[in-house]
């Protein structure tokens, strides 16, 4: 194992950041594999997987059973890390400028084609090398202007040439779920089975670029855009990125980050990033469905939730997933899943302003348009 610290713009005088990144491996002898924890830094389970997955990969590499190169990055966002009001972790937004620190990330597929469609040719593992190299290309043209800016910067050079991207995150309170692109189900199968998730949310353009989709999305784009110039140069599928819902915010143990860390060398394994028999693959929970199919389940009003079902319930339309009680007028509303699916997570909120979102529900039908991701 080796480390690297990647210095972020430093945002005022006397003050600057860095990402710290631990190498497993050597480069080019296999799929390169990127893991990052707590991009969102109040989300803090990731970041006790990527500790014992750290362990876990240096026993590893001192076996010679490293194949490829992979990178863990326990701690994606020490500019979070650093937002404290009044005692809470404010891990989600920056401060400064109020944007997400999973939104926003630089769009490659258009400029990478312009770069690449008079050389892409009939080999499409050339095309690929092709690609990755045009991708690096284009961001080292970039010039951060803030500290923000520098962090996703950072990241996206580091996972853009990465054959599989890992991006460990939670929710409120949660079953374990994950997020990846349509064209990358198959692939992601294995994984899905592994972790043991309950639900496998899937979409082409979820809408505003988060990480996940900043690396993988290009490569289905620029099919699109070989397609329509006419081209008929094979371009795979080359990065399996996904966003990875380890539970809820307060699922911070060891008995659950062991288990998530040793699934994933599991798939490793099945990749052959890491040697070894991977175990049989255990069976899927339920069925992808589509990220336009999950339902919000929104408060009527304002008043005490009490929730009567819990993360990871499989239920039919009609079935009551909490009470919301106004205790001033004695309004009681009970909400109900309309279409029925996995109840994958849920607010940790027992007050709920009116109209707030306590729960969500993947069904199998998509049926919504436009952003799919909230703020």
């Amino acid at each position: 194992m080796h480390t690297r610290h990647h210095r972020l713009l430093s945002p005022s005088l006397g003050s600057q950041r860095a990402l710290t990144s631990f190498h497993f491996g050597q480069p080019g002898s296999g799929e390169k594999v990127h893991i990052q924890a707590s991009l969102h830094a109040d989300e803090l389970p990731g970041m006790l997987v990527a500790w014992h997955l750290k362990q876990r990969l240096r026993q590893l590499e001192n076996e010679g059973a490293i194949h490829g190169e992979i990178t863990v990055l326990p701690m994606a966002n020490p500019i979070g890390l650093n937002q404290n009001q009044h005692g809470r972790l404010m891990g989600r937004f920056e401060l400064m400028s109020g944007q997400n620190f999973n939104r926003h990330y630089l769009p490659l597929a258009e400029p990478v084609f312009a770069a690449v469609r008079q050389q892409l040719g009939p080999d499409a593992k050339a095309n690929t090398r092709l690609i990755r190299e045009a991708m690096r290309a284009e961001l080292a043209k970039q010039l951060p202007q803030t500290e923000l800016q520098s962090l996703r910067h950072t990241l996206h050079s580091m996972a853009c040439d990465a054959d599989i991207v890992l991006d460990l995150h939670c929710d409120s309170r949660a079953d374990i779920h994950l997020y990846t692109g349509t064209p990358l189900w198959d692939q992601c199968e294995p994984l899905a089975r592994y972790l043991g998730v309950c639900a496998c949310l899937l979409a082409e353009d979820s809408g505003d670029y988060p990480f996940d989709e900043a690396c993988s999305q290009p490569w289905w784009q620029l099919r699109d855009l070989a397609a329509k110039a006419g081209l008929s140069a094979p371009i795979d599928m080359a990065c399996l990125a996904v966003t990875v819902e380890l539970r809820g915010e307060w699922d911070v143990n060891h008995e659950y980050a062991a288990k998530d860390a040793e699934a994933i060398v599991h798939f490793l394994q099945h990749r052959g990033v890491i040697a070894g028999d991977a175990p049989h693959l255990p069976p899927l929970r339920h069925p992808a469905t589509p990220l336009a199919g999950s339902e919000d389940l929104l408060a009527p009003h304002a008043g005490v939730v009490v929730y009567r079902a819990e993360p990871g319930s499989q239920l039919s339309p009609g079935d009551l997933v909490a009470d919301v009680i106004d205790p001033v007028n004695d309004s009681v509303s009970q909400v109900c899943t309309e279409r029925g699916g996995v109840l994958y997570a849920s607010s940790d909120r027992p007050y709920a302003t009116a109209g707030l979102c306590i729960a969500r529900v993947a069904s199998r039908t998509a049926y919504k348009t436009g952003k799919l991701l909230t703020a």
